[in-house]
């Protein structure tokens, strides 16, 4: 029984320390927050993120683009014109119309 408490007298501080060490190391790996595995679902989400920003981004610069020919005291009279003509679906009298596919649309 001496021998018990004596070995226990001894190791009880190292069993602690290995016990703590242990415990902030599994939680360094799998931390909800901190962890390396949360990091790298982080890593994976601002990656999505940023292809999406990136489309998003794309297309406002084309709309930017067609708005910018309709706007103001500079009117590209060859961008209103093929608006008008595709809002109020009208043509001349004497123009062709060429048919655009479904995948090929203008606008």
């Amino acid at each position: 029984m001496r021998a018990i408490k004596r070995i226990f007298g001894i190791l009880w501080l190292p069993l602690i320390f290995t016990g703590l060490i242990w415990h902030f190391s599994w939680y360094a790996v799998h931390g909800p927050r901190v962890g390396s595995l949360a990091r790298e679902a982080k890593t994976a989400e601002i990656a999505a993120a940023r292809i999406t920003l990136a489309k998003v981004e794309a297309e406002r610069d084309m709309m930017e683009r067609k708005v910018a020919g309709l706007r103001g005291d500079r009117i590209d009279r060859d961008v209103l014109d093929e608006r008008a003509r595709a809002l109020l679906n009208m043509v001349d009298k004497d123009e062709l119309i060429v048919p655009y596919g479904n995948n090929n649309r203008l606008y």
